[in-house]
């Protein structure tokens, strides 16, 4: 994700209520989560925006893991207020992307002196 600089605190306001709701969800939802981690890069983007990667080890590709979608889906709703803040901080839309294991470099041989 994309989060314009001056809104990084609205962005990880929802991440934190995120994190909170999911603390409370069910064992099915948690499970469902995938090991969820959200990671924030220390350098921005070539034009200032905060750079967050979301990493879902096993996600479901049924599920739609927004955050906005998933706070939704547990709290009922999502205050407006938080809703529009959300959506303000983006500088760019979600973009997904699924990954196939080209190499796993710590399995590589390692020659015997």
């Amino acid at each position: 994700m994309l989060v314009k600089p001056d809104r990084t605190a609205d962005y990880e306001a929802v991440i934190a209520a995120l994190t909170r709701v999911m603390g409370t969800a069910p064992p099915e939802v948690r499970a469902r989560a995938g090991g969820w981690k959200v990671f924030k890069a220390q350098e921005p983007d070539a034009k200032g925006n905060a750079v967050y990667v979301h990493f879902l080890a096993t996600p479901d590709a049924a599920v739609d893991y927004r955050p906005s979608v998933v706070l939704e889906r547990l709290m009922g709703t999502l205050p407006e207020a938080e809703l529009v803040k959300y959506r303000d901080a983006l500088a760019a839309p979600p973009t997904r992307l699924s990954l196939a294991l080209l190499a796993d470099l710590s399995l590589a041989p390692v020659a015997k002196r």
